[in-house]
């Protein structure tokens, strides 16, 4: 990952933690029923998430009791428009968004000597089968401070009203109380900490409960899209509700996105773009053996590239070439069909989310869609940075190159 995080390609973003900063972070992790950290020097994201506290915990979604329970810390304003790294919904960031864009002026003032705890509350207290999910539909985002800061200022301000009233102002014990909740917290009088709920509503999304679920609910009829085989089976059994259910491989399910409308394509405008390049060259690469030149060369010298694609066997050829082909035979006659000509992966991979969509729900379908075949590596990067990154140490040193040049050259 070294040559990612030099080329600011690997959680370049977050927010380096230290001192006070992080006593205030052990405090939410307290308060929200988990174990402190004992590192005493992290770096955190847009929600409040920390790969190295991650890595100590050998938990990746250490900040959720269970998985329809998740919540979020905020320490530092640095954290409004910051990435989520490890989302474990696709409205996560959104949700982060929303919490910045009303209490922005709050979360300024009460992090100077405080912390946020946040409560992500979508009225489910567990999970017990994937069909919950289709109760996602109302959030409500709440807030805690540490140190019960809130109710500590209520306090002070119940003194003072106390501390008027009548002789009390020669009381001995009010002059104490009110000193001593001054030199501990501060003079809270004058300081908005109160920060009122938030209602966040969901529409389709992507959570990686029950191993991950595509929920497609703003369509004809509500689709799943399981990734576990196991949660899947376990789905089908179903006979109550009324929802279409598909497994991420299942070749069905590209044709129903199709009927439905969430996706398109066209093979004809798509070969022009520098997509259709990048996807065809990575294709290509997948089948480069003890090659004679650097994987990166290959793919970027049009001669080298011609030169090893005439040397791989025919069949192999074929697959790369397989639109190419297609279309060139479309020109002299109709009779030819897609799925006799163009390989089918290389098919699915040319398909992209339908105009109509919500720009939202676009993002959400080019997610799936580079699930379903991930073959453009810059799209993978963009729409799915965890699978990615898995993908990435697999690769070849010079096909990691390739791969960062391109990434580099188109943001």
């Amino acid at each position: 990952m070294q040559k990612l995080k030099a080329e600011n390609l690997y959680r370049s973003e977050l927010i380096p933690v230290s001192g006070k900063l992080v006593e205030r972070y052990n405090q939410c992790l307290k308060k929200m029923g988990f174990s402190e950290t004992k590192l005493t020097k992290f770096s955190i994201d847009g929600i409040g998430w920390s790969p190295e506290i991650a890595e100590e915990k050998g938990e990746q979604y250490y900040l959720g009791n269970g998985e329809s329970n998740p919540h979020g810390i905020i320490i530092s304003p640095l954290q409004n428009q910051k990435p989520v790294y490890l989302p474990y919904h696709t409205f996560d960031r959104d949700m982060m968004q929303l919490v910045f864009k009303t209490h922005s002026d709050k979360i300024n003032d009460i992090t100077r000597d405080s912390a946020i705890c946040i409560d992500f509350d979508q009225g489910i207290d567990t999970f017990y089968e994937p069909f919950d999910l289709l109760r996602y539909q109302r959030i409500t985002i709440r807030f805690h401070l540490i140190n019960n800061l809130d109710n500590v200022r209520q306090e002070q301000l119940d003194l003072i009203e106390k501390f008027k009233f009548g002789n009390n102002f020669i009381d001995e014990d009010i002059h104490n109380q009110l000193l001593e909740s001054a030199t501990k917290y501060g003079d809270l009088r004058e300081r908005d900490l109160n920060l009122r709920s938030i209602s966040f509503v969901t529409d389709s999304f992507y959570t990686r409960s029950f191993g991950g679920v595509y929920v497609l609910r703003d369509f004809i009829t509500p689709i799943l899209v399981f990734e576990d085989k196991k949660w899947y089976k376990e789905a089908i059994k179903d006979t109550v509700h009324d929802v279409i259910i598909f497994h991420i491989s299942q070749p069905e399910l590209m044709e129903k996105l199709r009927d439905h409308i969430i996706i398109t394509y066209d093979l004809e405008e798509v070969i022009k773009t520098k997509r259709y390049e990048r996807i065809k060259k990575f294709e290509f690469a997948q089948h480069l053996k003890d090659t004679q030149h650097p994987v990166k060369n290959i793919l970027n010298d049009p001669l080298l590239f011609k030169s090893y694609l005439n040397k791989i066997d025919i069949d192999t050829r074929k697959k790369i070439m397989s639109v190419e082909r297609y279309l060139e035979k479309l020109e002299t006659s109709n009779q030819y069909k897609i799925s006799d000509i163009v390989d089918e992966d290389l098919f699915d991979a040319l398909h992209e989310p339908h105009s109509s969509l919500d720009p939202k729900h676009q993002d959400l379908i080019w997610k799936l869609l580079v699930n379903i075949s991930p073959k453009d590596i810059l799209f993978i990067y963009w729409y799915d940075k965890q699978e990615f990154y898995k993908l990435y140490e697999t690769w070849d040193e010079s096909l990691q190159d390739w791969v960062i040049e391109t990434i580099s050259n188109n943001i």
